[in-house]
């Protein structure tokens, strides 16, 4: 199979579809590997560290789109990115096709593109085994980028996240108990924090407070956000709904309710936003204010460890790319469930991919 690897073309995605190492394995299985010059650069992998393991290089984004079976991406993709597709490709990446405008989905559905967003690969149990390390790193990442928000010279309360002797420590409320939300509430913590999570599910509040037993756990409920954001320093919104577009759990007269130059970090930001008032914002300008609080909506927040993404993502990703390309994308959607539930578009039909509403780019 023909394998290409394109340079991400969107602003500040640092990140690569597919590592050294990676290529390494697909080449050692007998498959050629187009991978666009400099794609790598931005994460640490020259060209010479591809080329060293049997990749073949090419100057232009055309080719590496063109000219491959199955193209392996990081984000989802531009309107010209799926021109240069040809009929019939197969299309891989972190492609939260919800939230992307209709347009799009058209363009794939008329070229009969297969789509497949890594971001729904799921296990018997439910799990998300190609997202975790990146919802693991982002919620990570939301901890560090927060207490720097908290500043004054951010536009913050001026408040230190843990407190000193005397003063209490930062209110963090984060919704959505999942990996995300799991990973920030232990960063959190580990920098002296207050943290309440809420979640729908009462087993997965269970599940914290078995595992941090300090941290406050509600459901939920529209009452109960309603008087969490209130006394919050720090609102995270971590709300997945794999395959459909983030439902709004925060609404604008939720934020206007909130204390002044207090922060919101919307990290459902990728699949829409689940604070009404949230709009995507870039690493340049990660950070804007409505109603006077701090809004932080960076879609690809991992984008700026992105050695650190692209290695771990190879981890976890790889047994799957490689099951399609030794089986072919059709034979590997029939034989592996965990495939078929990621895929989005396939022989010019939708599936496990819900539109509901009007997505944002």
């Amino acid at each position: 199979m023909n394998i290409g690897i394109p340079k991400e073309s969107r602003p500040f995605e640092y990140r690569v579809g597919l590592s050294p190492a990676g290529v390494e394995i697909l080449t050692q299985s007998g498959h050629q590997v187009i991978v666009e010059h400099d794609a790598g650069a931005l994460t640490g992998f020259s060209d010479k560290d591809y080329e060293k393991v049997g990749a073949r290089l090419v100057f232009s984004p055309e080719e590496s789109f063109g000219r491959a079976d199955l193209v392996l991406k990081v984000s989802r993709p531009t309107r010209d990115e799926l021109n240069w597709l040809r009929n019939g490709t197969t299309l891989a990446g972190f492609l939260h096709l919800a939230s992307t405008r209709q347009d799009k989905i058209e363009i794939m559905l008329e070229k009969k593109i297969t789509s497949i967003a890594y971001e729904q690969i799921q296990t018997a149990d439910g799990s998300l085994p190609v997202l975790r390390p990146f919802s693991q790193m982002g919620g990570a990442m939301v901890a560090q980028i927060a207490a720097r928000l908290l500043q004054n010279n951010w536009g913050g309360r001026g408040i230190l996240m843990g407190g000193v002797p005397g003063v209490p420590p930062a209110e963090v409320v984060i919704i959505g108990g999942g990996m995300v939300g799991t990973s920030a509430a232990q960063m959190f913590l580990g920098m002296g924090a207050h943290v309440t999570v809420l979640d729908q599910n009462i087993g997965v509040l269970q599940r914290i407070w078995d595992r941090f037993p300090c941290i406050v756990t509600k459901l939920a409920t529209k009452r109960n956000i309603e008087s969490s954001v209130l006394y919050a320093d720090v609102v995270v919104g971590a709300v997945l709904a794999s395959g459909h577009r983030a439902p709004i759990v925060v609404t604008r007269e939720m934020v206007r309710s909130m204390k002044p130059r207090s922060v919101i970090m919307d990290v459902s930001i990728d699949e829409g936003g689940c604070v009404e008032t949230s709009r995507p914002t870039t690493h340049e300008h990660p950070v804007y204010i409505e109603e006077n609080i701090l809004h932080y909506c960076v879609p690809n927040i991992t984008g700026a460890v992105a050695r650190t993404a692209t290695h771990a993502f190879v981890n976890a990703a790889m047994l799957y790319i490689l099951e399609i390309a030794d089986k072919g994308v059709e034979k590997a959607i029939a034989t592996n469930p965990d495939i078929a539930s990621a895929v989005n578009t396939h022989a010019g039909k939708m599936q496990h991919l819900s539109r509901t509403m009007a997505g944002k780019e």
